[in-house]
């Protein structure tokens, strides 16, 4: 017979009996060698295996022709089942030995394909063949003889699971562990690498590995793995990981119909044994199919589950992308099948995929996504559970969880809305409308404490605007629109989000998750309340997001304001459209570029809104200046995009050419609304000079549009790039400024740039051109009739036209004609103020004009301004009665302006007079010095508005000039910041910034304490201007400034001059006053300058600062330098004050500066532990610190307050409470010279404590006496989704459950903020109530029904009822269906008086004994 012929090549009989039972007494864990002889005769035939596996497989099938069994057969022939498992475990436990050889390998994968068939005969069972572990070895057989040799490569691009990690700071022992382990595996690797396998050799193996695959799924067919869970286990393990074994041409197909032997690849046939292992034959219930999606699970989430460690991330390569798509293809056709059985599987699977996601963005999109395909398997029911189950893990505290949240409520909103059906609970329909995911998820967390999240909703939320989905764009336009919403109130604070965790293992039982919320969420979703929300108070919270602290949130909010304005959610009006432009400043170099962009697609989407075109072009071009060349570049690469390209001739241009037309649009605007971003416009264009931008033809386009609509723009580009661009066609330029020269003046900025382009191609003009041009110019100038802008750009074009390379001619050419234009104007002014009329009857306008183009034409020919002039000038400042001296007779001492009686001369006039006043003294220094007394005195004295604005401008221009001269009137222009008229001391503060940048003036005497002034302007725009010029454009230049000048800041605002050092710069009394911050009424102006010039130092200026303020002001209290009077006492509070404010703290140990962000790689991890280290080393540094300088004099300075009785007391102990906060458990080892002191500071801690726990309790009696007193009127609707969430509690199918605990970790006690909160406290513990509190609100958990009384509220009065103690409220969690529980539900429940009274007081009381003894200590 050809089997037994087949057997007898296995050499059985020749195998010895105690051999055989040697194997199977070791349970197939360990073989003894086989005869070496037998063992050569067995591989002579290299497909003796297949031999027999050929002929056992047609014994194998069950047709009804094969009714001989092979055990019958085996037992005829003596052939001993018993040793051929033996011979066959032989066989495969070889393979398994450490670098097997192929032939090793393929015998061991035919040899556990033998097995497996000989199982599926009938009566393998009864004849004793199966074995657990022999088994499982077979399964195992694929992995382990495939070659590993890429498995050390996919380690290095695995990515380490963010599962579990360490929190920053905490070094963690598994970690460590899990590296030795892969290093043990990677010396296996490397004892592998040393063999080679061809592709010959990697074929062989392959089929047999489909050999084994193919007959496991037959035998699975009829061999139940019911009561072998270990078994199940093994297999789905092999079946999971071949399904990336390799890549699968065209569609799988999922059918159990189809026959094994026409499956071709390992992954189908590997879903195809997944399918058979979710049948019943293998498992009555649900726990087969359990064990099939949970290590799926894994596979969807594109992790590596590793018997010793954790789950680790695979590299997101295109073969685990696809593995991951065909397992989510595998289980919704599962779900199809087995609809019933399996939608409680699902649901779990879903909530493992949340729950075990990473924060890595590529896997979190590809989580949401499968999510979302999951999902939509379920029916409405199932689906709402899901979406509430969702809302919950939204709010856990850990950062991924809710950024995964969101991504899950963008992927659905992607899908289509559910429409309600007869299965879904009344109370679970709101979780279907993606309002409640817009609301409730999206918009809920805008205000989210970390930044990440933040900023990952607010990209979502412009992202719903994008969807295809007009139930999602819909939803935003309600959040924004005027008429009240009913949504979620989530304003969280930071420590409302510190919620108790929900514990994290490796490795998560598959099982329903049940998350556990801290108190405070459930008092939020309690707390839910009708919110209005109007455009405006929306706005303002978005303009909050654009300064966010952290970076992409601000990124995020831009990206949102961008696709609010897009979509029209929100007007296009300048106020909304400057939070994107303004953000094109922004000090981060991402933020500026991200709001670039944001207005370029603004701009593509609203191409013909001006209100758009303005903010894209102050936005853009003033970022051409940028101090980055990136943002540089990418303002050019904006403007060349937008204007230059679509450049287009006369003859070209389409008035349906969106793009030709914003690109004159813009130009236009430029002319016209934004005529003060063209030196901007200029910058750009001197960068495009030297890469030969403007080609000859783009030059001859701009000339094709000089006539027309379009005129003002193109002369606008071609007086931008006349000067840089190839010779112009000048018969067009010329033809055009003949038009203008004999026509009134249109358009002044077309003008200007028309004589710009004159000016640029002076050069390339004949001398008889030249000469015609100047006498037209001259005769235009004569007529007096030109706008101011027009006779600067014509006195500009004159002298460009007088250049030549002969520096004698060029002078000789500007006096001739600069020399007519001052004489013109002398006699001018001289017959004006030497009439007898004297300014009765003046023409204005003529005047000034002649005063204008006096001073500017001055300026080019100093040699042709006489004394006389200077007269003439001054007398338009003075009265008429002051006589003007013929010339050459010397000039009378000067007198301030405002000294003479009253001028009758307009003031326009005489503002003009003081800029060409100032002009002519920029040529004549000692014209300089007799009216730069004149000058400082009208700021002091002057009433006139243009007067004084135009007299600081000369003053400051003056100071460049003549440097030593000017910087000793310094003060007097300073003190214009103090100035009644805003716009003066706007432009002081400009003025005076532009002199200390480029150092012409130095922060001497009183100067920064007066710029620190202009922080606390009434006029808010003055103030922002003040922080900006100081933080942004002089710290830069030096950085100690701040706190160089903080301590001499609280003597100075404080106007305390006792100190021998500090203070004692000359001042006016009119100076002090002006400038002073002295009282309690300029508290708060004080503390704003102190808080913001603490917010800009470094943790090493705030180290230092405090060591000098207690060595400085404290120490010269103790020592007596300084004497306790009442100024004294303002002075020491203001200090103590400054000491305890919360920018005082360092920000390595505050945290301020580490906000909660996701860790994503090994550097951030590794600087999170170094930021831990830092923290603590730097904490013990102050500490010490704090203990040999601060605490003695604290302590001598507190005894001294109380001998005096002194109210600083309370400051003192003030400034002790919140700096003990960080050593809340070392006071008395800090204060071990003064027990009395540390016992006070310790009672006052406890008391601030018990303080703030009776405000809450306050709060709560508030809340409970207003929804007795006035109870909801509106019955009928439930105040918001996540309310309605509350009222209806059903635990969904399947065991999907969500409960609420009601005993949750509190939130940590919050630690006092701010020394005018404490200042409210005695140093003995008084109590008065430090701060408000936030407490939770109770609301009615029923339809609105009036609250009657507390069922434990009697009756009759009850002595000693303290009911502003242990009140809470409780929340039924039954389901409210019946009549009584509803009832129930409007009945608040308070602790009953008989419960628990109040605890008694504990006094600090200590035996005569125990005193006594301490005394004894002491001697």
């Amino acid at each position: 017979m050809e089997l037994i012929r087949a057997v007898q090549l296995l050499k059985l009989n020749s195998v010895s009996t105690a051999w055989v039972d040697a194997v199977w007494d070791f349970e197939f864990t360990h073989t003894e060698p086989l005869d070496p002889v037998i063992e050569e005769e067995i591989k002579e035939d290299p497909d003796v295996f297949k031999a027999v596996y050929t002929q056992l497989l047609t014994f194998s099938s069950e047709d009804e022709d094969n009714t001989q069994s092979v055990w019958v057969v085996f037992g005829e022939n003596g052939v001993s089942a018993k040793t051929l498992v033996a011979v066959l475990s032989y066989f495969i436990l070889s393979a398994k030995a450490k670098s097997p050889s192929l032939e090793q390998r393929l015998c061991g994968l035919q040899a556990a394909s033998l097995y497996l068939l000989l199982l599926k005969i009938p009566g393998s069972v009864a004849n004793k063949v199966y074995h657990q572990i022999l088994f499982d070895t077979c399964l195992n057989m694929p992995l382990k003889c495939w070659p590993q040799d890429s498995g050390k490569k996919r380690k290095k691009d695995s990515l380490k699971s963010s599962q579990g990690d360490p929190k920053p700071g905490k070094r963690s022992k598994p970690p460590k562990k899990m590296s030795d382990e892969m290093e043990i595996d990677d010396d296996e690797d490397d004892e592998e690498e040393g063999m080679y396998f061809s592709a010959q050799d990697l074929l062989k193996l392959r089929e047999g590995v489909v050999l084994l695959v193919r007959t496991l799924l037959r035998l699975l067919e009829k061999f139940s793995l019911r009561d072998k869970p270990q078994s199940a286990d093994s297999c789905v393990q092999l079946f999971t990981e071949l399904t990336n074994f390799e890549p699968v041409i065209g569609d799988l197909s999922f059918s159990q119909e189809r026959n094994v032997d026409l499956l071709e690849s390992l992954p189908e046939l590997s879903y195809h044994g997944l399918g058979l292992l979710c049948s019943t034959i293998h498992g009555e219930g649900d726990e087969c199919r359990r064990r099939v999606f949970r290590k799926l699970l894994y596979v969807i989430l594109m992790m590596k589950t590793q018997e010793r460690s954790k789950p680790c991330l695979l590299a997101s390569t295109q073969a685990v992308c696809g593995a991951r798509d065909h397992a989510i293809l595998f289980i919704s056709h599962i779900v199809d099948e087995q609809r019933e059985a399996t939608l409680p599987l699902l649901r779990i699977l879903v909530q493992h995929i949340c729950h075990q996601m990473v924060e890595k963005s590529e896997y979190r999109a590809s989580g949401a996504q499968a999510v979302g395909k999951l999902m939509a398997k379920m029916p409405c029911q199932d689906y709402a559970a899901i979406v509430k189950w969702v809302y919950n893990y939204s709010r856990n505290n850990k950062v991924a969880f809710r950024m995964f949240a969101l991504d899950v409520a963008m992927v659905l909103l992607g899908q289509s809305e559910r429409e309600l059906d007869d299965t879904v609970d009344p109370e679970m329909a709101v979780f279907l409308s993606h309002k409640f995911l817009v609301h409730n998820i999206v918009y809920n967390h805008r205000n989210d404490v970390s930044p990440t999240v933040r900023g990952h909703a607010l990209h979502c939320l412009a992202q719903c605007l994008e969807l295809g989905s007009q139930n999602a764009t819909k939803c935003v336009h309600e959040l924004f629109s005027n008429s009240a919403q009913t949504m979620l109130d989530s304003a969280r604070s930071e420590q409302t989000l510190k919620r108790r965790e929900t514990g994290q293992k490796s490795a998560l039982t598959f099982r329903t998750i049940e998350l556990t919320k801290h108190k405070s969420i459930t008092t939020t979703q309690r707390s839910v309340m009708n919110t209005s929300l109007q455009n405006e108070e929306t706005l303002v919270l978005f303009k909050k997001h654009v300064s966010d602290p952290k970076t992409n949130a601000r990124k995020s909010a831009l990206e949102t304001v961008m696709s609010l304005l897009k979509h029209g959610v929100i007007s296009c009006s300048a106020e909304n459209l400057s939070i994107l432009s303004e953000r094109c400043r922004d000090p981060a170099v991402s933020v500026k570029k991200k709001a670039m962009q944001c207005l370029m697609d603004l701009l593509a989407a609203l191409p013909e809104n001006r209100e758009v075109q303005e903010a894209w072009l102050r936005g853009v071009l003033p970022a051409v200046m940028d101090s980055e060349s990136s943002v540089q570049e990418k303002a050019l690469e904006c403007l060349d995009h937008v204007v230059i390209t679509h450049i287009k001739t006369q003859g070209k241009y389409r008035d349906g050419d969106t793009s030709q037309r914003l690109a004159w649009d813009l130009l236009g605007l430029m002319c016209e609304k934004c005529q003060d971003l063209s030196r901007y416009f200029s910058k750009a264009f001197s960068v495009w000079a030297p890469q030969q931008k403007f080609t000859p033809a783009f030059v001859n386009s701009l000339l094709s549009h000089t006539e027309g609509e379009r005129a003002a723009a193109a002369w606008l580009l071609l007086a931008k790039i006349a000067s840089c661009s190839p010779k112009l066609n000048c018969g067009t330029i010329l033809d055009t400024w003949e038009n203008t020269i004999r026509s009134p003046v249109v358009s002044v900025t077309m003008t200007c740039h028309i004589l710009s382009v004159m000016g640029d191609i002076a050069s390339n003009l004949n001398d008889d051109t030249k000469a015609r041009i100047v006498d037209d110019l001259m005769g235009w100038l004569k007529t007096f009739s030109l706008p101011l802008e027009v006779i600067s750009s014509c006195v500009d074009t004159l002298v460009r036209f007088g250049r030549s390379d002969n520096t004698q001619d060029t002078l000789g050419f500007l006096d001739r004609f600069c020399g007519e234009l001052v004489s013109v104007c002398e006699s001018y002014l001289s017959s004006v103020i030497l009439q007898e009329k004297g300014a009765m009857d003046i023409n204005e306008d003529l005047l000034v004009k002649h005063l204008y183009t006096l001073g500017v034409a001055s300026l080019h020919c100093p040699s042709k301004v006489g004394k006389r002039i200077f007269l003439l000038v001054q007398s338009v400042l003075t009265p008429s009665e002051q006589q003007v001296p013929a010339e050459g007779n010397e000039l009378p001492a000067s007198q301030p302006l405002s000294q003479f009686k009253p001028n009758s001369m307009p003031t326009v006039v005489r503002a003009h007079a003081v800029i060409t006043l100032g002009k002519l003294c920029l040529q004549h220094e000692e014209l300089m010095l007799k009216y730069l007394p004149v000058f400082a005195r009208e700021l002091e004295v002057g009433t006139e508005l243009a007067v004084r604005s135009n007299v600081v401008v000369v003053m400051c221009d003056l100071c460049v000039r003549y440097t030593n001269t000017v910087s000793r009137y310094i003060p007097n222009i300073s003190a214009c910041l103090r100035d009644k008229e805003a716009i003066v001391r706007e432009q002081t503060l400009i003025m005076l910034t532009n002199l200390l940048q480029e150092e012409y003036v130095k922060w001497k005497g009183a100067l920064f304490f007066r710029f620190a002034v202009a922080l606390v302007d009434p006029d808010p725009a003055i103030a922002e201007l003040c922080e900006y010029c100081l933080v942004d454009l002089l710290l830069k230049k030096s950085p100690l400034m701040f706190s160089q000048h903080l301590i001499e800041c609280i003597f100075h605002f404080n106007s305390y001059e006792k100190h021998k050092k500090y203070n004692k710069f000359p001042q006016t009394e009119s100076e002090k006053s002006k400038f002073s911050l002295r009282g309690l009424q300029n508290q708060g102006k004080r503390f704003r300058i102190y808080r913001f010039l603490l917010k800009n130092f470094t943790d090493e200026q705030r180290f230092n600062i405090t060591s000098k303020i207690c060595q400085d002001i404290l120490a010269s209290f103790v020592d007596s330098e300084l004497p306790l009077d009442s100024q004294g006492s303002e002075l020491l509070a203001d200090t103590f004050d400054i000491l305890s404010l919360k920018e005082m703290k360092l920000t390595a140990i505050s945290g301020q500066g580490a906000a909660e962000e996701p860790q994503e790689d090994e550097m951030a991890m590794a600087k999170a532990v170094l930021q831990v280290a830092q923290k603590k080393l730097v904490s013990q540094v102050q500490k010490r610190n704090f203990v040999e300088n601060v605490i003695p004099i604290i302590i001598s300075l507190k005894n001294m307050l109380e001998e005096q009785h002194s109210p600083v007391l309370k400051h003192l102990m003030a400034y002790l409470q919140v700096t003990m906060q960080d050593y809340r458990s070392e006071v008395k080892e800090l204060f071990a010279a003064d027990e009395q002191l540390a016992a006070e500071v310790e009672y006052n801690l406890k008391q601030f404590e018990k303080e703030k726990q009776q405000e809450e309790q306050q709060q709560m009696e508030k809340q409970l006496a207003n929804f007795i007193m006035s109870p909801r009127q509106n019955s009928n609707a439930v105040a918001s989704p996540a309310q309605a969430a509350n009222v209806g509690r059903q635990t969904p199918r399947g065991g999907f459950a969500t409960p609420l605990h009601a005993h949750a970790n509190k939130g940590p006690a919050q630690t006092p903020k701010s020394a005018d909160a404490l200042r409210r406290r005695t140093y003995a513990g008084m109590l008065t109530p430090v701060r408000s509190h936030s407490s939770p609100t109770v609301f009615s958990t029923g339809r609105g029904k009036q609250i009657g009384r507390a069922i434990s509220t009697p009756q009759a009065s009850i002595n000693e009822v303290t009911f502003g103690e242990q009140v809470s409220a409780i929340c039924n969690e039954t389901r409210r269906g019946s009549k009584g529980v509803e009832e129930e539900e409007s009945v608040l429940h308070l602790m009953s008086p008989e419960q628990q009274k109040p605890v008694p007081r504990q006094w600090n009381v200590e035996s005569p004994l125990v005193q006594k003894r301490r005394t004894k200590k002491r001697i």
